[in-house]
Parts: C-alpha cells; sequence; structure tokens
C-alpha cells in the first residue's frame, strides 16, 4: 500500500495569502527579527511593528492587527496591555506572550484566565511557529466571521426588501406548490382570495411557454442555486394582467427552509427596478434585531422599549442645533446605560435587545433598568435639558417573521412595565425610617427660612419623599483579577436643571437630620440593586459613599448596617464596604475611631475618600481602623507625567507601610490616566475611560 501523508490544516497556504499584521512589544530587536524571519521563512508576507512603549502601543492600538505578541517594555505591562486591548475596536484580539524569565509551569491557567491567548517560547523555534498559526487563524476566522455575517447581512436585507416592494408580485412555494400569497400575486393571476391559490401548482399557474427550460431551472434552484433564480418567462396563462415577458426572481425563503420565494415585477418603471445586494436599502429595525440574535445567539430574549413621557418645550423653541443634538444624546445616554444593541425606530424611540442565560438572570436585568425612569438631564453646549422616558418590555420567543409581527411585540412592550424586586420584609427598612435623636457636640446652626441654602434643602427633601434621589453606580477594575464586581456608589439630585453632589454638600452640614435619613435611604436603595444584582454576579460588592452625619450622630447605625447586610445575602462576609471623607473625619478623629470601631465589629469595611492630599493623612492611617483607601483627585493628577507618578508611587509605598490596604485611583477619564495607574501600586483603578457613572449595576466587561 502506498503511503499517505497526513498534513495538518494550519500548514497549508491559506495563511500565507493574507500579509500577517503582527504588533511587537519588546525591547529586544533581535527577538523582533527572530519571529519575522521566522514567518517570512515560511513564505508569508508580514508586516510588523516594533515598540516598546506606552504612548505608541495606544498610537498602533487604532490601527488594524491579527496578533499582538508581547515581550518586555520599559513602561509597558502585560495586564496593562490586555486592558487597553479590551477597551480598543478590536477588543478579541489575540496576544501572545513570550515565556517571561520567571515562568512557572503551574501559573499557566493563571495567564490565561487573565485574557492572554497563549505563552510561546523562542528558545524552541517550531513549537512557538506552530503556536503562531495557531492565533492567527483564531484571529483570521474573527475577521472571516465577521466578513462573512456583514455579507449575509447585505443579501439577505436585499432579499427581504424585495419582499416589501409595493410593486412585486410575491408567492411561498413549497415542493412546487403554492402555499402562500399576496394581493399583488392574486391580482396578477386573476385571483380573487388566497384560498384558491394554495394547493395550486406553480406550473398550472404560469404556464411558461418553454417548459423545459423552466423546470430545469426550477430544479437547480430548489437545490439552493439562487444564482439562476433571477430570469423572464414568457406566459402562456391568458389570465395574466401584465404584458409578456415576465420578470421573476426565486429567493430562499426566511420562514420555510425547504420552501422558496417568487416574486413578479409588476411595473416595469425604472424606479421599480431590482436593486443590486451593493445597493439594497437599510435593513428594517426587525430584520436588525433578528440578525443580531443570529451573531449572539441567546435561548432567553426580550426587547426594552424606550420612549419620551415628555419633552422640554425649550428643545422646540431653540436653535436647531439643539434640537439635533437632544434626540442624538438620548441614543448616547441609552448606549451608555445599558451596554447592549440599541435599534432607533424614530426620533425619541429606540428598542434595545437583551440576552441572558437564564430567565432569573433576564428579570435580574430588567429590574436593575427601573432607575433610568427617574427623572435625568442630558447636557447639550454646556446647558442641561431634562429627559423622561418610558420603559417597558416583552420577551422575544420567536424570529421577528415581518413588519407587523413587531409591532405587536412593540406594542406588548409599549404596556408591559418592567418587573420590579420582589419586596421581602427586611427590605422595607425605609419605611417608616425612625431617625434617633441628634446630641450635637455643637449648636445647631439652621439656613435663613428664605435663603438660598434653605431652599436647596427643602428641594432636597422633596426630591427624596418622591424616590427621585440618583444613585450611580461605577465599577472599578482589579489589578489582580479577583474583585471583578467591585462598584463605587455616589449620590445626587436634580436642583434647577443642574445635578447636585451628595457627597460633601455643604448644605447638608445645616440638617444633620435630613443628612442621615438621606444616607439610610441612600444605603436601602443601594443594597436593593446589590441585591438583585447577585442573581447575575454573586461577588459583587459596593463602596458606598455617605457624610458624616451618619457616622457621628446616628447611635442605631452599627446595627442598620448589620441588618442590611444580613438582607443582601451575599456570599460574600464583606459586600459593604462604607466610605467616608477624610476631612470630615479629620475633624472629629476621636470619636470616628470609636465609631469606625463599631461598624467593623458589625460586619462593615471602611473606607476613607479623598485620601492623601493634607499633612495630615499619614497621622490619620495610623488612628483608625480602615481597609480602604480612595485616593484624592490631585494624586491621580500625578499620572500625567513620569517624574510625578513616580513621587506618586512613593506616596503609596508610604502609606502601604503605616498599613497595608487596598488603594482605588478615580477620575481615569482618558487612556493616559488609565494606562499610567499601572505604574502604580494602587490595586484598583477607576473611571469614565473604563465605565461612566450609571444609573444602574451592570458588568461593562460582559458586554
Amino acid at each position: 500500500m502506498g503511503s499517505i501523508e497526513v498534513r495538518n490544516p494550519l500548514l497549508s497556504k491559506k495563511l500565507k495569502r493574507t500579509e500577517t499584521r503582527l504588533l511587537i512589544i519588546d525591547d529586544n530587536q533581535i527577538r523582533f527579527n527572530q519571529i519575522r524571519d521566522l514567518l517570512t521563512s515560511s513564505e508569508h508576507v508580514v508586516h510588523a511593528t516594533l515598540l516598546d512603549d506606552l504612548q505608541n502601543f495606544e498610537k498602533q492600538l487604532h490601527h488594524p492587527w491579527d496578533l499582538v505578541i508581547f515581550g518586555r517594555a520599559y513602561d509597558l505591562k502585560y495586564e496593562q496591555a490586555l486592558s487597553l486591548i479590551r477597551l480598543s475596536k478590536q477588543p478579541n484580539l489575540p496576544m501572545i506572550l513570550l515565556k517571561p524569565d520567571d515562568y512557572q509551569a503551574d501559573q499557566y491557567a493563571g495567564y490565561i484566565r487573565k485574557g492572554v491567548y497563549d505563552i510561546l517560547n523562542l528558545d524552541y523555534p517550531d513549537r512557538f511557529y506552530l503556536g503562531l498559526l495557531r492565533a492567527l487563524s483564531l484571529s483570521r476566522l474573527v475577521l472571516t466571521q465577521q466578513h462573512l455575517m456583514e455579507e449575509l447581512e447585505t443579501a439577505q436585507t436585499h432579499a427581504q426588501s424585495l419582499v416589501q416592494e409595493s410593486n412585486k408580485a410575491i408567492a411561498l412555494i413549497q415542493e412546487g406548490i403554492h402555499v402562500q400569497a399576496n394581493p399583488e400575486y392574486l391580482a396578477l393571476f386573476g385571483i380573487k382570495n388566497e384560498d384558491e391559490i394554495v394547493g395550486l401548482p406553480l406550473l398550472d399557474l404560469l404556464q411558461p411557454k418553454d417548459l423545459n427550460d423552466f423546470k430545469l431551472r426550477f430544479k437547480k434552484i430548489s437545490q439552493g442555486q439562487f444564482d439562476l433564480g433571477r430570469f423572464e418567462i414568457n406566459s402562456l396563462n391568458d389570465q395574466v394582467s401584465i404584458p409578456n415577458p415576465l420578470k421573476i426572481e426565486f429567493l430562499p425563503s426566511t420562514d420555510e427552509e425547504d420552501a422558496v420565494q417568487i416574486t413578479v415585477d409588476i411595473d416595469s418603471s425604472p424606479s421599480a427596478q431590482a436593486t443590486s445586494p451593493t445597493d439594497a436599502p437599510k435593513p428594517n429595525t426587525y430584520q436588525l434585531i433578528n440578525r443580531t440574535i443570529t451573531q449572539q445567539p441567546s435561548d432567553i430574549n426580550a426587547l426594552v422599549l424606550f420612549s419620551l413621557t415628555s419633552c422640554p418645550d425649550s428643545i422646540f423653541e431653540g436653535e436647531w442645533d439643539t434640537f439635533k443634538k437632544y434626540f442624538s444624546n438620548i441614543k448616547e445616554f441609552l448606549k451608555e446605560q445599558t451596554h447592549v444593541p440599541l435599534f432607533e425606530m424614530s426620533s425619541g424611540i429606540y428598542v434595545a435587545l437583551f440576552q441572558a442565560e437564564s430567565k432569573a438572570k433576564l428579570e435580574s436585568k430588567l429590574i436593575g433598568l427601573s432607575s433610568l425612569k427617574k427623572p435625568q438631564l442630558l447636557s447639550i453646549n454646556q446647558t442641561s435639558y431634562p429627559l423622561n422616558l418610558r420603559i417597558g418590555y416583552t420577551l422575544l420567543d420567536t424570529e421577528i417573521r415581518d413588519e407587523k409581527h413587531f409591532e405587536q411585540f412593540i406594542a406588548s412592550a409599549y404596556k408591559t412595565v418592567l418587573p420590579e424586586n420582589q419586596p421581602t420584609p427586611a427590605l422595607e427598612l425605609e419605611t417608616p425610617l425612625v431617625i434617633p435623636s441628634i446630641d450635637l457636640h455643637q449648636p445647631e446652626i439652621k439656613a435663613a427660612p428664605s435663603s438660598p441654602e434653605a431652599a436647596l434643602l427643602r428641594a432636597l427633601q422633596q426630591s427624596l419623599d418622591r424616590g427621585e434621589i440618583h444613585l450611580k453606580y461605577q465599577q472599578l477594575y482589579d489589578k489582580q483579577d479577583t474583585n471583578l464586581y467591585t462598584y463605587e456608589v455616589t449620590s445626587g439630585f436634580i436642583y434647577e436643571n443642574t445635578w447636585k453632589d451628595l457627597a460633601g454638600l455643604r448644605e447638608l452640614a445645616e440638617d444633620p437630620e435630613l443628612s442621615i435619613k438621606l444616607d439610610r435611604w441612600i444605603l436601602v436603595e443601594s443594597c436593593k440593586q446589590l441585591h438583585n444584582f447577585i442573581t447575575q454576579y454573586p461577588e459583587a460588592r459596593l463602596i458606598v459613599n455617605l457624610n458624616k452625619a451618619v457616622l457621628l450622630h446616628d447611635r442605631t447605625f452599627p446595627e442598620f448596617i448589620s441588618k442590611l447586610i444580613t438582607i443582601v445575602r451575599s456570599k460574600l462576609k464583606h459586600p459593604l464596604i462604607l466610605q467616608f471623607s477624610e476631612e470630615d473625619i479629620s475633624q472629629n478623629i476621636s470619636d470616628a475611631q470609636k465609631y469606625i470601631a463599631q461598624l467593623r465589629q458589625f460586619g462593615a469595611e471602611v473606607s476613607l475618600r479623598d485620601f492623601g492630599n493634607t499633612i495630615y493623612s499619614e497621622s490619620m492611617l495610623r488612628q483608625l481602623d480602615v481597609n480602604c483607601l480612595t485616593l484624592h483627585q490631585n494624586l491621580t493628577k500625578m499620572l500625567q507625567a513620569e517624574k510625578t507618578t513616580q513621587e506618586l508611587q512613593e506616596k503609596l509605598s508610604a502609606f502601604q507601610e503605616i498599613k497595608p490596604g487596598e488603594i482605588m485611583l478615580r477620575d481615569l477619564n482618558d487612556m493616559t490616566l488609565f494606562a499610567n495607574a499601572w505604574n502604580v501600586d494602587a490595586r484598583f483603578i477607576q473611571g469614565d475611560y473604563f465605565q461612566k457613572k450609571l444609573d444602574h449595576l451592570i458588568d461593562v466587561q460582559d458586554q
């Protein structure tokens, strides 16, 4: 018997026919040359770029690449590179790690979990080459899939647009028999109702003059050769209401796998001529939704409808630019808040596709959206305008067949309110809310009844009574990739069309009782969100920003926190971290020391915010039993330059020597600050570049 050579498809020439684009991060030109030569010697066409610094890496991520290979870099860590890739326009770009000097085999799974595609050793060129081919093959498959889906969408959009054109007579044919027809098709052949045509053979109706040619074509079309589907026939049927030849086209059915669709032009005007796939009209909304589900299959789907309950008169009375931006900003607002596919139906009306692995997780996502029904603000040219949304939903349990079917789903979504948290007795802590008597250490100063401060506090009280205090949630990025679902909670309310942040609101110091009531309400509402969110992410936890009154003057606060922690039903020992301002605590250090210790005994962790910017910071750290530190904004700004970044690291080292704990850098609102934060020992980093402040809890890394 002759020998049979078995070849791995990876070793075929397919990967060599297209230029391989490599972005190589290394400080060694020799290794760069070795990788490039390894590929070119195997007949690959290679375009490779070498860099070893953050700034150039940021720039290169704007260009398309097949692979990133990470060796060593001056100011760039592999974890940092991974996080920037995830946030780029190519989030699935594979990154290969060159074997680190201190690498141990048992570390492999940890590297892969962090996002590295593979770890390769250049000391073994053959193995390295094969590993490179695997990664390159995956990268090409992802790109090919994207291109095929785009082409499929174009072709299917063309097919379905033909179906809906008013100048088309359309029928559905199964095994050569009519099973369905539109009114235009019936009228074309002089038939009064659809019942008369169902069951009628196609040949009996068309009566083609060249019968054999038609049969041969139809046989090939039935086998899937739709490139033969468009042609002309002369019909012998004297009931046909338009002159010969008939312009017909066969298309695959969108409803039945074993059926075909026939369309007949009944208008010969130039405007009625069929468009080519490249000129096809834009798909309808329902078609886009169907395509999205095809690309992202899920057994559990829901459509959420966002519409306006009202629109401010100033939008209609102002400039065109304001009107236009108001409606475009609604879409941007919803995209930020949902992180799911969003489709515009008309101005101010959007439908979003929510998907989940189970009904319980889908319901958890829908419950979280309820906070978006509160009055919102949209900023346009430094002016704020109110936004009020109506939100409803419907489960999507089947493919959307056509525009009429889609309208039925939308009508259902419009009248179906979002699900709500199932109340438990423990979660009703806010009604009634018993505020203990407050023993002030200094005389209480009340604002004059007619003062601006008093007006603001009255508005705040009314906003609280209506439940219109806004809670904002912002996800933290954990460099260690273990606490992925930590969120900071801030709060505020809308006053005279402007946003007022409640953390550190100066006027609240004049009314400690209102301050305590607010903070308790914030804790209850954020814990409701957490209680709902742990259905999706059981390891989620919150850092809740509070003011000083609840710590210094509310004697039942520790018991209140203990009860909250119990009812959240988290599997974590410490799902709540209470965060107070360094300035507030420094002014009441002895009392704060005692009360923080009590909170720790009742199961809470405690953090200081706006920390590290005074000469007293280190002294406070020695005196207080705190777990976490959120650094002052001025310390974040030190990341803008290399010299001050090093100075910041020295500060952080000093803090850790005094008391080891978790340190967070916030306000990292651009790529430079976010990336440079990896060069200092702050475990958690947070900012708009990673995730903006949102009105409900979502995981931005899982969208």
